[in-house]
């Protein structure tokens, strides 16, 4: 037994009610069990309890041991002093306490105890991986839930972005797609690429070989002289723009290793260069389109021709047209364009973009990895990249973690055990 399953048990009375009885052998009846807090102070509020033949209302301290109250010195925090009733697992002293205490050993079955062991010592990719099987209906309302648990999880990092940016959208929309091209492996080094260089800059440049020029120059990939003309040409306007706009390079490196060469950064900042000249104001076209299709447009890209024959500057290979890919696409969309939206509409108090945010990602294809794959091979269905962020959320911040008191797959396992 620990703390916070006790705490759980008694949230949802998972324990036997019937003719409780305090350390004194007095009646007691629970009123009502009080509401869980999660800030300092005891364990649930606003509880009411019958002793006594009186109506108690207050807060509840929830304890394994009755002498924890006194080593955790709660008599003499004031946080403690409206607590009427101290439930502990067991009653290892007596505590003298001005309310009374309700032991539970013998009140909560063994096979719920020991399910949560099993599911807390579990090896497997997920703990309740042996039990997954529950309602089809518990599944689908959970996953709804973790959806908006993962877009305001990402609203954190918009809204640091907007403080930094005097709450310039355009500005924070820039910086995000940037790192989002960056992928994993070079995602702060684009991101800081964006931040080093303003969107309205990149807004007054009316050629895209100057976009590019502020992109590779800002990388510091421009800093020798090339064999082939176009990275010469691209260095000479780099250096006139750097001294325009009194510009710093990033102390950053990109990295090639280990990587596909259709993920290199020369690529991906020369086709984020594209979109970006493009689409002027780019954040708000995206915020006034309806539709996947709309979207998946603005992102149907391609790199200047000197990429369809290189990777990286000089070093050529056989023609490949470098198209931004189907699946970047929708990583670019899940992870950028509609967290955005989400956080836009959050903002603005308005629940048409908070609504078309949620419809986009249900109108995406799942996504699939081996989160995805691992849920599936379970039974769980992965119809869209709405349930994708879900899964990804589920075992990323509950099972991973062994939050299943927090679940409501977790729970419902338990509560079949009650």
């Amino acid at each position: 037994m620990n703390e916070r399953l006790l705490q759980y048990i008694w949230q949802y009375k998972y324990y036997n009610s019937a003719d409780l009885r305090t350390t004194d052998n007095l009646p007691l009846q629970i009123i009502h069990p009080g509401t869980y807090n999660t800030n300092q102070g005891p364990d649930f509020i606003n509880a009411r309890i019958c002793f006594e033949n009186k109506v108690w209302a207050g807060s509840i301290e929830i304890h394994i041991k009755a002498s924890e109250w006194k080593a955790h010195n709660h008599s003499n925090d004031e946080n403690y002093n409206n607590v009427i009733l101290h439930v502990v697992w067991q009653q290892d002293v007596e505590t003298f306490l001005p309310f009374p205490t309700l032991p539970l050993h013998d009140r909560i079955s063994m096979l719920l105890i020991n399910r949560y062991e099993e599911l807390m010592q579990s090896p497997l990719f997920i703990p309740c991986q042996q039990h997954i099987r529950v309602n089809e209906l518990i599944i689908n309302s959970w996953k709804q839930r973790l959806l908006i648990e993962r877009l305001q999880q990402r609203a954190t990092n918009i809204e640091f972005l907007l403080k930094t940016n005097n709450n310039n959208w355009e500005e924070t929309f820039w910086v995000m797609l940037a790192r989002n091209f960056g992928m994993k492996v070079n995602g702060e080094a684009f991101e800081n690429i964006a931040g080093s260089v303003s969107i309205n800059i990149i807004l007054k440049q009316h050629q895209l070989i100057q976009v590019e020029a502020l992109l590779f120059g800002q990388a510091g990939l421009l800093d020798r002289k090339f064999k082939d003309s176009y990275p010469n040409r691209l260095r000479k306007e780099y250096i006139f723009l750097q001294k325009k706009y009194n510009l710093v390079k990033i102390p950053y490196s990109l990295f090639f290793l280990r990587m596909r060469p259709s993920n290199f950064p020369t690529l991906r900042l020369a086709q984020l260069a594209v979109l970006i000249n493009n689409n002027k104001n780019l954040f708000s076209v995206v915020r006034d389109m309806n539709g996947i299709k709309e979207l998946e447009e603005v992102l149907n890209i391609t790199a200047n021709e000197y990429w369809h024959y290189h990777y990286t500057f000089d070093d050529q290979i056989s023609f490949c047209k470098k198209k931004l890919g189907a699946e970047m696409i929708k990583n670019v969309l899940i992870n950028t364009f509609i967290p955005i939206l989400y956080q836009y509409g959050y903002f603005c108090n308005n629940e048409k973009y908070k609504v078309k945010a949620l419809y986009w990602m249900e109108s995406l294809s799942k996504e699939n990895n081996s989160i995805t794959k691992g849920f599936e091979a379970l039974g769980v269905e992965n119809r869209n990249a709405a349930d994708s962020q879900s899964l990804i959320q589920l075992k990323n911040e509950y099972c991973n973690y062994k939050k299943c008191l927090s679940c409501a797959i977790g729970n419902n396992i338990l509560k079949n055990n009650f």
